[in-house]
Formats: structure tokens, sequence, C-alpha cells
């Protein structure tokens, strides 16, 4: 009696246990807004217009602004713009590449990110 005297109180006293209920519904799954990169900063080149009525002048311009004359109709800085837009161009599309990717990936299924 000494031996099981505790355990068989505990028995007596305890209520039985209440019956689980186990209930399953569909969680809707949550898809974190990624940052939207910044906007497209492009600049605006200024283009010349040169023919043979204005070519003397357009030298003495371009070589007075700029201090160097290239033929490619437009100035040196104008041109750096260009190459700068076509950078920010590039770039706004690879962040936009990785924003649709991560929306492929969390939006489509495990099993179906093998396809």
């Amino acid at each position: 009696m000494m031996v099981s005297s505790c355990s068989l109180y505990q028995t007596l006293k305890t209520k039985p246990e209440p019956e689980v209920k186990i209930i399953s519904k569909p969680v809707e799954k949550t898809v974190v807004q990624p940052i939207m990169p910044r906007e497209i900063d492009l600049k605006e080149p200024y283009w010349y217009v040169v023919s043979k009525a204005n070519l003397d002048e357009f030298l003495e311009r371009v070589e007075k602004e700029q201090g160097q004359l290239v033929f490619f109709a437009m100035s040196v800085p104008d041109y750096e713009l260009m190459a700068y837009n076509m950078q920010e161009l590039k770039r706004y599309i690879n962040e936009l590449q990785e924003i649709t990717v991560y929306y492929r990936k969390v939006t489509k299924g495990v099993d179906e990110d093998e396809n």
C-alpha cells in the first residue's frame, strides 16, 4: 500500500481528458511585396544640326564650349548622357526581372519550380 498510495490518489482525483477536435482549414499565403526599383533617371542630350551653312559657326561654338572637336554631331557630355541612359535602362530591366523571378518563386508551388 505504501508503494502505490500516491499513484492511486492521483488517478482517483483526476478528471477524464476532454476530447480533442482537429479542424483543418486552408491558410492563405501572405506574399511580401518587394521594393520596386527606383525610377529611371534619364538625362536629355542636346543634338546639334550641322550643315554647310552653319559648319564654321558650329566648329567655333563647340571648341569654345567643350574645348575639343569630335564629329559625331553631339557634344561629349551629351554622348555620355546617352551612355548613362542606356545603363539606367539596363539596371531598371534587371531589377524588374529580379522582381518577376521573386513573384514566380513565391506564387508557384515547390513542385512547379522544377518545370
